[in-house]
């Protein structure tokens, strides 16, 4: 019976430290955050991409 709660309050503390860490990484400024630069330069490969293959005249290849 005993274990049962100290494995109950041991998983409260992990989930507690967990959402610390959350709420700590989600006020940090946008520049800070992991991801955010990583994320920006993705969509702006995709958008760079998109616009080489939606040119209107064909490649010299496939003429």
């Amino acid at each position: 019976m005993y274990t049962h709660v100290l494995l109950s309050q041991h998983h409260m503390a992990e989930l507690r430290a967990q959402a610390d860490a959350y709420r700590l990484a989600a006020q940090a400024p946008a520049a800070r955050r992991p991801g955010v630069l990583r994320t920006r330069l993705g969509w702006t490969l995709v958008e760079v991409g998109l616009r080489l293959a939606a040119t209107r005249e064909p490649s010299p290849a496939m003429a």
